[in-house]
């Protein structure tokens, strides 16, 4: 049974508890909402879920129902107190924060076991910079459906020569495929965030799209350079990274224009661009000094004077 807005407040008020808007939680109050939330993620019988913010469980009773495993992190102890009295041993719940969980003990081996699925309602003001963490470090988790900001989602799922796309969008498609699967409106929420949400699917690669001989830290790196002035031509963005002439040969060896904006690289291409520009700078760094002139002996030529 999932939860009404009428017992959500009940809950909440039996408990003293409200929610608080340092934690970012809006909790879903439509059970016709959660329903669809676990119909989409696809989840059921021998499925390891990984949910974070359940707040007092609307979500995780849906998820529950599929026949999934469910662990649910959750940072704040009263709702926490609350989903252990209310579901008992049917969930494992891990008490803290998600983004200093240690995740390689919470979820095992990445290839111990059936993969796990993230299914959350995440909170606006941590949800970027925990799917970004999310793809870089926990590979356990094969893929994800997230409910978010709805603009967040879009940039998240955004594709090149869009006016989403940007730094992030690059960063899901080097790990993954994602795309908006449905919007949410404000009104399922209590309380009633005064944007609209959207959900988000990010199913991992089996390998990143872009090869390993160019490193996350590299490849990202030169993204934030690129998308930090998106307005400006790659070759004006990216002129603090090495000279002009450098950046040249760079671009030329990518097939990447210099009156490119960063919005119209894809991951490939910024991979390239990345490939290209470590080797146009060891070619720099090792070209031959040319050796100086020597000047000229004003001497030399002149004719000697007679005795």
């Amino acid at each position: 049974m999932t939860l009404s807005r009428r017992e959500t407040s009940e809950r909440l008020d039996a408990h003293a508890l409200a929610p608080k808007r340092s934690l970012g939680q809006n909790f879903v109050v439509d059970p016709n909402t959660v329903r669809r939330i676990a119909r989409i993620a696809g989840v059921g019988p021998g499925d390891r879920v990984i949910e974070i913010g359940p707040g007092l469980g609307a979500l995780t009773r849906a998820l529950l129902d599929t026949g999934a495993e469910v662990t649910a992190v959750e940072i704040d102890g009263g709702l926490a107190a609350v989903l252990r009295q209310d579901l008992g041993d049917r969930v494992r719940i891990v008490e803290g924060d998600a983004r200093a969980v240690d995740w390689a003990e919470l979820l095992g081996p990445p290839n111990q076991g059936p993969p796990w699925v993230l299914v959350a309602n995440l909170p606006y003001n941590v949800a970027t910079p925990l799917i970004a963490d999310l793809l870089d470090d926990v590979p356990a988790i094969s893929r994800m459906l997230v409910m978010v900001q709805k603009e967040v989602a879009e940039r998240l799922a955004a594709k090149p020569g869009t006016g989403a796309y940007g730094a992030v969008s690059v960063k899901v498609a080097y790990w993954a495929e994602g795309e908006v699967a449905g919007k949410v409106p404000a009104t399922v929420f209590l309380p009633r965030p005064n944007v609209d949400s959207a959900l988000v699917a990010i199913r991992r690669r089996p390998v990143p799209a872009v090869a390993a001989d160019v490193t996350p830290t590299e490849l990202f790196g030169l993204v934030r350079t690129g998308f930090a002035q998106r307005r400006k031509m790659l070759r004006r963005s990216l002129d603090g990274l090495a000279p002009a002439a450098v950046l040249a040969r760079a671009f030329a060896a990518a097939g990447v224009r210099p009156e490119a904006r960063a919005e119209e690289l894809d991951v490939v291409a910024w991979g390239e661009l990345a490939r290209a520009l470590r080797a146009a700078k060891l070619e720099a760094a090792t070209a031959p000094t040319p050796a100086p002139a020597v000047p000229a002996d004003p001497d030399r030529d002149r004719p000697e004077e007679a005795p």
